[in-house]
């Protein structure tokens, strides 16, 4: 019990430290809000699942370089029959970051606007936050006052976010990504999904992949979308949680959100989670950051076939440029292993024709 303890305060302790980034972020962000309502561009055919019968062309927004080499060679030894690298299907596990990996991140991460947002629309029925310092100082942009208020910040996330039932939660979710837009690319978020990945993703599930998120985010910000615009339906999404009480309601039963974390899939938390959710190690894994460096380092040990890849954002005209010294998707150490081991770094402006769906370099 006291390792459980420890392990739950853990648990919170990379939270709060992640909402502490997030806070030094939003000083450079200007505390961004996820702006209006305008029209944004369709999600591209590419998005929609593909069947390992549809002919799936070879990755033709990676430009020919050691890193698509890498991944198609990878896939090759894998796959062939025969081969000395051969495994079965049902060990071709592949498993993706999603915030930085899959879709951008910057300047925030797209589901701490959401909450954010949660926060100014639960306001009306919480009149005690008035007197609220981190409620103030939310309302007023003052984000040196935020960060020096990170655990009532939490704290206003997690009511905002909680006491409604999982699928009144679900329509929220889905009513604001409808809405919502990037403030540099004035797009809805989800158009902002990387091309590249999404022919991946496609490219190794004609191979007989089976392809997993492993985030940070929370499975319930996540699993409302990524089967429309992944092909990864929400039982392969693994993520952080908030707990769920079961009640009865008018009658009726219910899963009913509660104020508190359950389970934080970061760091050291990924490896669980995979360990947890699928029961077998990945041989595949692809990620961003430093908060992916555990599962990365579980996914290549061991002496089976494996790759570890890692996006590097060095592509500032496109997307965004950062690495070791960012507050958001800090690469860093994960840099250093992904040096010393072998990884494959895939660089973004080098190894990436084409970012965004519907958006031609």
């Amino acid at each position: 019990m006291q390792r459980l303890h420890q392990e739950q305060r853990n648990g919170l302790g990379r939270l709060s430290g992640a909402v502490g980034a997030m806070l030094l972020a939003l000083s450079l962000a200007g505390c961004v809000t996820s702006g209006g309502a305008t029209t944004g561009t369709t999600q591209a055919s590419a998005n929609q699942p593909q069947t390992l019968s549809a002919p799936v062309a070879a990755l033709p927004s990676w430009r020919d370089g050691a890193a698509k080499q890498a991944i198609e060679q990878f896939v090759a030894d894998v796959t062939r029959p025969g081969s000395a690298s051969y495994v079965p299907p049902a060990e071709r596990i592949a498993v993706f970051d999603n915030d930085g990996t899959l879709w951008s991140e910057q300047p925030l991460y797209f589901q701490f606007i959401f909450m954010l947002d949660q926060v100014k629309a639960a306001a009306p029925q919480h009149p005690e936050w008035k007197n609220n310092l981190a409620f103030k100082a939310l309302l007023a942009k003052d984000t040196s006052a935020l960060a020096s208020q990170p655990k009532a910040l939490l704290e206003l996330l997690a009511v905002a976010n909680s006491g409604m039932t999982v699928e009144a939660y679900d329509k929220t979710i889905r009513d604001w990504l409808a809405q919502a837009r990037h403030p540099k690319f004035n797009r809805p978020y989800t158009d902002l999904v990387y091309q590249p990945q999404l022919e991946l993703l496609a490219y190794l599930r004609a191979h007989g992949f089976k392809t997993f998120i492993v985030s940070g985010g929370t499975i319930e910000f996540m699993r409302p979308w990524a089967e429309k615009v992944y092909g990864i339906p929400p039982e392969q999404v693994i993520g952080s949680s908030q707990l769920v009480k079961y009640e009865m309601q008018n009658g009726q039963p219910a899963l009913v959100r509660q104020p508190k974390i359950d389970f934080v899939d970061d760091g050291p938390g990924k490896p669980v989670g995979i360990y947890r959710n699928i029961g077998r190690k990945p041989i595949l894994a692809f990620g961003n950051s430093d908060g992916d460096l555990q599962m990365l380092q579980y996914t290549a040990s061991g002496s089976g076939p494996h790759l570890a890849l890692l996006v590097h954002h060095d592509d500032a005209e496109r997307e965004f440029a950062y690495d070791r010294a960012s507050k958001i998707g800090k690469l860093d150490h994960a840099w250093d292993q992904a040096l010393a081991s072998g990884w494959t770094v895939v660089s973004m402006k080098n190894d990436w024709q084409t970012i965004y769906p519907s958006i031609k370099p």
